[in-house]
């Protein structure tokens, strides 16, 4: 049996005592626990943040907890708040601003949603409509907006500096990543370089700083701060890389979009990027078409999503997201071998195994 990080079972089960196979399992970066186990041992400590974050959503502005609430309540899995929870537990910090901190994060993930999908004119988010297209984009636009700054005047009572530079520098560098890809819509000739800059910038960096502000309040030193926040980048980029391939793949009920949306959208993400690499010109002149119009037939889209599969390109960003998982795991070497730290070995094998 081979696992979803590479390793082949039958490599280590000759030990015949199933501790010590266990035990060389986990070294190698291989968890035994499920992604229901995290959340039920986190489930507690997630209630804490809904509780704040319920808290500082409500104003006279009825208007304000609505919108954020449909947004906030639909569907998400707050993989940010709970990465957060167990960076915390990883270097023994029990203290309550992981709540309020994981808060903040939610609200600037939530804020960036809000924004993307008016930008990407979307009609669906997780499976409902998008809050943009039930109360307009000028409504929706500046509910995103007072999620920004409700977040920063979290920070600023906080007032731990260290965490306010990080999430300052991390919403800055969201909202480069989202300008260049909007530069970028459409354009057949992005690269595989581009394409990684950009969901750096727009996701990942995110998911670093979760992981890194939980070490922050932990104070730690410095060199384990620093590789929660590798280890969080190249999981973020997993994520991304992997959302990317099941755009083409994951059915509606399941991912929450229709398939193959991010072709619609004038998006060149990794699955298309190689597929552009590999295929005749008579195929990138139909690729090219379809991403510059705004009147795209069902018939193009499964033409196109033909030709990604044909050419491997779902296999290739695949791959790619399991060699970032690879490298994510090296750097949770310096934390002892705990509950925390087999969480997000866990979390690890599931962002590459989901089919959400």
């Amino acid at each position: 049996m081979t696992f979803g990080n590479g390793y082949n079972i039958s490599n280590v089960l000759f030990i015949g005592d199933l501790y010590s196979s266990h035990h060389v399992l986990r070294e190698v970066g291989y968890s035994f626990m499920q992604i229901q186990d995290i959340f039920l041992r986190y489930e507690n400590d997630l209630a804490m943040v809904e509780k704040f974050i319920e808290e500082q959503q409500q104003s006279y502005v009825h208007l304000i907890p609505e919108i954020t609430g449909y947004i906030i309540n639909s569907g998400g899995k707050r993989l940010r708040p709970l990465l957060l929870m167990i960076s915390s537990d990883l270097c023994a910090y029990e203290g309550d601003r992981r709540y309020s901190m994981a808060a903040v994060i939610e609200f600037i993930h939530t804020a960036s949603l809000l924004h993307d999908d008016i930008v990407d004119h979307a009609i669906i988010r997780r499976g409902k409509p998008s809050a943009n297209s039930v109360w307009g984009n000028s409504a929706t636009v500046l509910v995103g907006d007072y999620l920004y700054t409700k977040a920063f005047k979290v920070l600023a009572e906080d007032e731990d500096p260290a965490v306010q530079k990080l999430l300052s520098i991390t919403t800055t560098t969201m909202t480069e990543g989202e300008l260049i890809q909007l530069m970028k819509m459409g354009e057949i000739n992005a690269s595989e370089r581009d394409y990684l800059s950009v969901i750096e910038k727009k996701t990942a960096v995110l998911i670093s700083s979760a992981c890194a502000v939980g070490a922050i309040l932990a104070k730690v030193p410095e060199s384990k701060v620093e590789a929660l926040t590798r280890f969080g980048m190249r999981l973020g980029m997993a994520y991304q890389l992997t959302d990317d391939a099941l755009d083409y793949v994951a059915e509606e009920e399941e991912f929450g979009k229709a398939i193959g949306m991010d072709l619609k959208e004038g998006k060149t993400t990794l699955p298309l990027i190689r597929t552009l690499k590999k295929c005749s010109s008579d195929e990138k002149a139909l690729i090219k078409r379809v991403l510059g119009s705004e009147d795209v037939k069902d018939s193009e889209i499964k033409e196109i999503i033909s030709l990604i599969s044909g050419y491997k390109g779902i296999e290739y960003a695949m791959e790619k997201a399991k060699e970032y998982i690879l490298e994510a795991k090296k750097f949770l070497e310096p934390f002892e071998d705990t509950i925390p730290r087999e969480a997000l070995f866990a979390i690890s094998d599931y962002i590459v195994e989901r089919k959400l």
